[in-house]
């Protein structure tokens, strides 16, 4: 790794502070660190100024203490979503069959893996990006699919689902161009994009989330705190046995629907 001259570290901690980065001197640590050189810093600095992510800069997000592979135009993992994995792998076992819908980078199904130990992982995504970044953030943890929703997954795979995590997109369609340029502008919109409430990707796989658990398996699904109720309804509705989980320090709502022993669906 070179090592950048202190003049050097603070001109580039300048510079993102003028592009409006909060964190300007943590981002400029991870650029140095990043940079085998005065020119390829420029770039890193150049892209992150620009309005990159500065995980799509990097090409790495940490979630849950681990780096993961974060291509161009593929959703970064937020760091409330940690707080879904943590419930997730308070429900779970070992060896237990994992399903992580909308799987974006893989992010979700690998740290649950890495908490629980061995299980039988399976990530699927509709973004043809986002299947090849899983690939290799998964690698032989698990299998990836590309397709919507349940489409790809393996039949075989019907009523035996221990855990379906389900980082499904929420926020409602008229809010999606209030949010920051880094998500607009670089994420897919299929990874944002929730329809006219938000919830309509949860809905879809709600319905068909029963069909897939196993007795006593469980769909975890985040939703903003405004959502929740109507959250709790979907899940309900659908034959699965709600609650809400939050977490005040991550702002996040996790609202968890269980596949009861008896399953009748409504």
């Amino acid at each position: 790794m070179s090592v950048h001259p202190l003049s050097s570290f603070s001109a580039t901690v300048a510079a993102l502070r003028r592009a409006g980065c909060v964190f300007a001197e943590d981002e400029a640590s991870l650029l140095h660190e990043a940079a085998a050189s005065s020119d390829e810093l420029s770039l890193l600095v150049e892209r992150r100024v620009a309005g990159l992510p500065l995980e799509h800069v990097l090409g790495w997000a940490e979630f849950r203490g681990r780096r993961f592979a974060v291509d161009a135009g593929v959703f970064v993992p937020r760091r409330r979503t940690e707080f879904l994995v943590a419930q997730a792998a308070a429900l779970a076992t070992r060896r237990a069959v994992v399903v992580d819908l909308c799987c974006g980078s893989g992010a979700l199904g690998v740290a649950l893996a890495t908490a629980l130990g061995p299980v039988d992982l399976h990530a699927c995504d509709v973004e043809p990006a986002a299947v090849r970044c899983a690939r290799r953030n998964v690698g032989g943890l698990g299998q990836v699919y590309e397709g919507d929703l349940f489409e790809p997954l393996p039949v075989g795979l019907r009523g035996r689902v221990d855990v379906l995590l389900a980082n499904v997109p929420y926020v409602p369609t008229a809010d999606v161009e209030l949010l920051p340029a880094e998500a607009r502008v670089h994420e897919p919109r299929v990874a944002l994009d929730g329809g006219g409430d938000g919830l309509d990707v949860m809905r879809r796989v709600a319905a068909e989330a029963p069909g897939w658990l196993a007795p006593g398996g469980s769909l975890l699904v985040e939703a903003s705190e405004r959502q929740r109720d109507a959250a709790v309804r979907i899940l309900r509705c659908a034959g699965l046995v709600p609650r809400v989980v939050v977490c005040e320090e991550l702002y996040a709502t996790v609202v968890i629907g269980t596949r009861s022993a008896r399953h009748v669906k409504r």
